[in-house]
């Protein structure tokens, strides 16, 4: 074995030019791993916080009369289960649709009565405030930025709303928050559970109770178990995969074409190796044969390119790392919107990684064993004859 390694080393250093161009394949086919899978992962990590990161990810609500009743009790429930995965948030909201009068117009509107400070965690109410207080008092509202402008109105002013059955509600605006969706800061009053509740004639009932778990992509598990518990009561539990369909899709869609990538580029990669691994058989194949004539074994002679693919792998994985990490660092350094920020937030994964370079070590071992078994199979002295 030392011997064996001490060759194929000796191999590789007489062929700088080679090597080093064998070792920058390998780098650039771990870079791209590391880098293109980072960046689907950063996008799909945007995409799913954009579209659910601040909304419900598991929803309990009443499939008969939009009640939901004892919600104190529920909520005390399902805290109690064992669930798959952790729950970050669990809070109720009791949701009004009500009227505002805007000029010659009527603004249809949802009047969101949230538990607080439990719904922080999922709408981010407290850090999305933008001007004003929020809503602790009965009768207080804050408004979305775009409903503020239609209605323009200034915090401190009161606001009448309508509701289905006619009757009328005096609001008072204390506050302003863009949630950085322009359909919701348009469409959404919030308020407390309680303010909800009178407005809508609610009782002591909400509309739903609201969960975020703290990985999204198991949200049915919990949601299963959660409905299995709550099973003979009318109540319905649905979670953002059953109702994001096109979504997932796309996201698998993402993922599959990731791993086509580094496939095909590990392919790439190992024949590139295999093939200048089998050129180097026959550059060498003299000194083999004097070598095999000295009585180097068969064995050994395989073991000698079976080190050149290890090193091969090893010296352009770490090299590959780093020139991923490095486009990874230009690409958040650069590619950047009008706020400075990066147009998307790469997530690099330092268990995929090492994955990505286990994986080159091994395609290039792999890729060194055609190789090797031809050099086993050299014939001293018909080598040695044939010069």
């Amino acid at each position: 074995m030392r011997l064996a390694f001490s060759i194929a080393m000796r191999f590789l250093s007489s062929s700088k030019t080679q090597t080093l161009l064998i070792v920058m394949g390998i780098a650039i086919g771990v870079s791209v791993q590391v880098f293109i899978s980072s960046l689907i992962q950063g996008l799909q990590k945007d995409l799913v916080d954009t579209t659910i990161g601040s909304s419900s990810q598991i929803t309990v609500s009443s499939s008969e009369n939009n009640r939901v009743e004892d919600w104190q009790g529920i909520i005390s429930e399902i805290a109690s289960l064992d669930l798959p995965t952790d729950l970050t948030a669990l809070s109720a909201s009791a949701d009004v649709p009500v009227f505002i009068s805007s000029g010659d117009r009527t603004l249809s509107v949802l009047l969101r009565g949230l538990q607080f400070p439990e719904s922080h965690v999922i709408y981010k109410t407290d850090n999305r405030l933008i001007d004003g207080s929020l809503a602790e008092g009965d009768g207080e509202v804050i408004v979305g930025k775009g409903l503020k402008d239609e209605l323009d109105v200034n915090l401190g002013e009161e606001i009448s709303i309508f509701t289905p059955d006619r009757a009328v509600e005096i609001l008072k605006v204390v506050g302003v928050f863009d949630l950085g969706v322009a359909s919701l800061n348009k469409n959404w009053l919030i308020s407390t559970i309680g303010t909800a509740q009178s407005v809508g004639k609610l009782g002591d009932t909400v509309t739903s109770i609201e969960m975020q778990v703290s990985e999204v992509f198991r949200a049915d598990e919990n949601a299963s178990v959660i409905s299995e518990r709550l099973s003979g009561s009318a109540l319905l539990v649905t979670d953002w995969k059953s109702q994001n369909e096109d979504l997932l899709s796309g996201l698998n869609g993402q993922s599959v074409s990731s791993i086509m990538i580094q496939v095909f580029v590990i392919i790439a990669v190992s024949l590139g190796i295999a093939s200048v691994l089998a050129i180097t058989v026959v550059q060498k194949s003299r000194q083999i044969g004097i070598l095999k004539a000295m009585g180097l074994k068969d064995s050994t002679t395989s073991f000698v390119f079976l080190f050149q693919g290890l090193a091969l792998g090893i010296v352009g994985a770490v090299v590959g790392i780093a020139f991923g990490i490095l486009l990874i660092i230009m690409f958040s350094t650069f590619a950047v919107g009008t706020d400075g920020e990066p147009i998307i937030r790469i997530s690099l994964s330092y268990g995929f990684v090492m994955l990505s370079a286990l994986i080159a070590i091994g395609a290039s071992t792999i890729a060194a064993l055609v190789p090797a078994r031809r050099s086993s199979k050299l014939s001293p002295v018909e080598v040695i004859r044939n010069g």
